[in-house]
């Protein structure tokens, strides 16, 4: 397995940025008291999740001149 030549600067890529999104979006709601948790609906967080996925994959696609 080999590094792309840039992957010093992989912090600025949309598409790492979109992925720590996802993580952190499920991190939250993992933690949320439940009384708090109740107030939102499951499918909402999972389809914010997606779309942030979504827009990372388009992210890593588009030339990022880092």
């Amino acid at each position: 397995m080999k590094l792309v030549p840039d992957a010093r600067q992989a912090w600025r890529w949309f598409s790492v940025r979109a992925m720590t999104l996802a993580v952190a979006v499920q991190g939250a709601w993992v933690f949320l008291p439940p009384d708090l948790a109740s107030q939102a609906p499951q499918w909402a967080i999972q389809v914010a999740t997606a779309l942030i996925l979504v827009l990372g994959i388009v992210g890593r696609l588009v030339d990022q001149d880092a």
